[in-house]
């Protein structure tokens, strides 16, 4: 398969170098950036063509996929143009910034036979399929709460050194739609249908951004349970992420990507009236039943052979769902569920009041 990869930034070189390791499965055909200069560079490292104009790319016949990685607010006018070149896609976090975009998305992706799939590479993450699994075969009993935590740092240089950063034009939000996008779709992932967010949010320690660095919500879902998110960059010097999710039945906790801790009660008659302790945690003993194993310090990750980016294996699963003829595992619609959480906060907290999921995307 042959990709057109678009934008020539941070992401798009990662695009590039993801793509470039499947070779012969996969390779870069052309690179496309408005600035020459960025085009050509990116695709020198990876023995790609180069070009200014989108419209070039996708009109070539041997591309037959491409990579978005513009800045998020563009996304939607690229996806819909390369669906309708008859081109599949891969969509860089967040699949855009607004609902109403994402919805010409979905639209776009009906209409056609094309392959859509928006970039979560940590729904990959050997925690959250364990976490998934367990919810899906409901090993937690039922779902109670459930907690996503995002505490981050991001200098005021950063949000100088890009004009679109910290912009609701581009960037379309702050700590929640750029940095803690993934923690929170983890955390629709796991806990499910969204209902209502309410929501406060602020710029605190930042200036010159329109965006918030720091935010904090209730979520209330489908399934009864109650969820809490928090986020910001404003959390000096930068600490972690952090998703919990809690049953009646059991309990499990990511924190920096990994699984440390994991509880699913064995039968009936556990019973801990006043709680467990450390013995009760499981996360090494369900780590060793599916597998999975702490690679070492010093060696180089690998998925299936190859130098592995932190795409990899989201990128192969594409490739395998183009294949096979199955949706991928994030898909157009899932990502645009985690984007209406964010919407639903910035809403919330403009209004002052809770929001109906469904309301923004009715």
């Amino acid at each position: 398969m042959r990709f057109a990869v678009i934008g020539a930034g941070v992401i798009g070189r990662l695009h590039a170098q993801t793509i470039q390791s499947f070779k012969p499965r996969a390779e870069v055909a052309v690179v496309v950036d408005t600035v020459a200069e960025r085009a050509q560079s990116v695709a020198r490292e990876v023995g790609a063509e180069a070009t200014t104009s989108l419209a070039e790319a996708l009109a070539r016949s041997d591309v037959d996929a491409v990579t978005i990685g513009t800045p998020s607010g563009l996304h939607a006018d690229a996806a819909v143009a390369a669906i309708e070149a008859g081109k599949h896609v891969i969509i860089e976090k967040p699949i855009d910034i607004r609902l109403d975009a994402a919805r010409r998305i979905l639209e776009a992706e009906k209409r056609s036979d094309r392959t859509v799939m928006v970039v979560s590479q940590h729904r990959h993450d050997p925690a959250s399929l364990i976490i998934h699994d367990a919810v899906k075969n409901g090993k937690f009993g039922k779902l109670t709460s459930g907690n996503a935590i995002i505490s981050w740092w991001r200098s005021q240089s950063y949000y100088d050194s890009g004009d679109w950063r910290g912009t609701w034009a581009l960037d379309g939000g702050g700590a929640l739609m750029n940095q803690g996008i993934h923690t929170i779709d983890l955390f629709t992932w796991f806990l499910g249908e969204p209902l209502e967010v309410y929501a406060w949010t602020g710029c605190l320690a930042h200036e010159r951004i329109e965006v918030e660095d720091t935010a904090v919500a209730t979520v209330r879902f489908a399934n009864g349970a109650l969820g809490v998110i928090h986020g910001t960059t404003a959390a000096y010097p930068g600490i972690a992420t952090r998703v919990q999710v809690h049953g009646d039945r059991g309990s499990a906790i990511i924190d920096r990507n990994k699984l440390v801790y994991y509880h699913a009660a064995k039968d009936s008659g556990e019973d801990y009236p006043y709680g467990a302790g450390p013995e009760a945690n499981q996360a090494a003993e369900v780590l060793a039943e599916y597998g999975y194993s702490e690679p070492s310090e010093e060696a180089k990750p690998t998925v299936a052979g190859l130098t592995a980016t932190s795409h990899t294996t989201q990128f192969q699963d594409f490739l395998d769902a183009v294949e096979q003829g199955r949706p991928p595992l994030v898909t157009a619609e899932e990502a645009t569920r985690t984007l209406a959480v964010i919407r639903g906060i910035y809403e919330s907290a403009r209004l002052q009041r809770p929001v109906s999921i469904k309301e923004l995307t009715s």
